[in-house]
């Protein structure tokens, strides 16, 4: 039997003839280049199975050669490696006809497992997608990266999506991704906080009203469910939904249709739902709290998000990305990178409010000091935080045997007693809505008093 043909395509030395003699030690036959030119030479002259190509070289990209790999060579499947991967190359590349992408470094196994599996499969085909000019999600982490993969995966297909992580992970903008590479990119994205929004009035904002509904109803509403017809729906905070709307939502995902309260007839609506919690919604279908048809029904596809903590040579990077952004948006002249002194120390720290912490850290450290080179003021800053959590962990009765959820009701309310009852103050604190504190209080069984001390 034919041994199956496979071509490498980095300009990298060492990372070149690594893969090579990986994987000729499986026994594939091996042709390694080291530029775009020498690759389309390659494949003008041979069949390859298989390609392997680093994204970016030095006289082209990968992705600028995968137009004439398909040309010249279209039933090989393609393997993009890089260690600068976004969630819009990720994507490109699978409307490419990309079978896998890699982020460096990878182990020889997960190379030599990807090869094989590509080997055996089809390919996505598409047309190429223009990447825009800052990326949605920044990392480079392979846990990251998994996520990329995920996205690129599922978003042109019209099924449901369930996204979960910790807060601060960045939930909304891999909905947001998954509507900007699915199969409707142009249509509306319409973002709904069900954990902000009061009970009696949720339903309204989900499916709209007719005129005179109900008190107050002096006019016909279109719901968000009408508002995202042919685009996407993202329902922020799924896990706070009543039992009544899970129900009413499921219907509504069964059968495609929506009825406004207080009207008489159903109508079609084509939608994408994309649905995101911070909490373990499979622990609480075990427990009865959360409904299982509801759930499986929602969550046709899940991609889960990796805590900062658990991607932490991703900090480096997205410290980078956000001075950048501050800078421009501050109108500062000149900000100098971070130095390495403060990346470690960054690196260091736990991060419970992940990339969105992150994000108020080095805004903060501008703001407050005009650099990213004091490492005081960030030890400062950082100190002050973790002050917070140990205020938490150190009450009685608070152990490592607590759960997630004892733990967020603990925190809700210590934070609580340090604003005197003050509940816009806590929120702010908490990095939340207030009324997604009253909705959290009633979850959790936090008595909130009658009357507010403002200040």
């Amino acid at each position: 039997m034919a041994r199956s043909k496979i071509l490498v395509v980095d300009d990298d030395t060492a990372m070149r003839e690594m893969m090579a003699l990986a994987l000729g030690k499986e026994g594939f036959d091996v042709h390694p280049v080291s530029s775009a030119d020498e690759a389309r030479e390659a494949v003008d002259s041979a069949a390859f199975d298989l390609i392997v190509t680093d994204i970016y070289l030095g006289d082209g990209t990968g992705l600028e050669l995968l137009e004439h790999c398909h040309q010249a060579c279209p039933e090989a499947k393609v393997i993009l490696v890089t260690a600068h991967g976004t969630v819009e190359t990720a994507a490109s590349a699978r409307r490419l006809g990309v079978f896998d992408y890699l982020a460096k470094p990878f182990e020889v196994d997960t190379l030599v497992e990807r090869v094989r599996a590509g080997l055996h499969r089809q390919s996505y085909g598409g047309k190429e997608l223009e990447l825009g000019p800052e990326s949605l999600i920044i990392g480079n982490d392979p846990a990251i990266v998994e996520v990329y993969n995920a996205v690129a995966r599922v978003a042109p297909l019209p099924i449901p999506v369930l996204v979960r992580g910790e807060t601060g992970t960045g939930k909304e903008l891999i909905a947001r991704a998954l509507h900007q590479f699915g199969a409707n990119p142009e249509g509306s994205f319409v973002p709904l906080n069900c954990g902000a929004i009061p009970e009696n009035l949720l339903e309204s904002e989900l499916f709209g009203h007719r005129k005179g509904s109900f008190t107050g109803a002096d006019r016909d509403h279109r719901g968000a469910i009408e508002s995202s017809r042919e685009g996407t729906l993202f329902l922020d905070e799924v896990g706070e939904l009543s039992a009544s709307l899970q129900v009413k939502l499921l219907r509504f995902l069964q059968s495609g249709e929506v009825r406004r309260v207080g009207g008489e007839r159903a109508h079609e609506v084509p939608v994408r739902v994309v649905a995101a919690t911070n909490r373990d919604l499979r622990a609480e279908v075990e427990a009865g709290q959360f409904r299982e048809d509801f759930f499986y029904r929602l969550a046709a596809y899940e991609i889960v998000l990796p805590p900062l903590r658990d991607r932490r040579s991703d900090i480096p990077l997205l410290v980078e990305h956000f001075r950048r952004h501050h800078q421009e948006r501050l109108g500062i002249i000149e900000l100098q990178p971070a130095s390495t002194e403060v990346l470690d120390i960054l690196v260091a720290y736990p991060w419970p409010g992940n990339v969105r912490e992150l994000e108020h850290v080095v805004q903060r450290a501008i703001v407050d000091s005009g650099s990213l080179a004091d490492e005081q003021m960030i030890r400062s800053l950082l100190a002050a935080r973790s002050s917070n959590l140990r205020d938490v962990r150190s009450e009685p009765g608070i152990g490592d045997d607590l759960t997630l959820t004892d733990l967020e009701k603990r925190h809700i309310e210590s934070v609580l007693r340090r604003c005197e009852g003050n509940r816009t103050r806590a929120a702010e604190i908490l990095g939340i809505e207030r009324k997604s504190l009253y909705r959290k209080a009633e979850r959790l069984g936090i008595a909130l008093d009658a009357e507010e001390v403002e200040s």
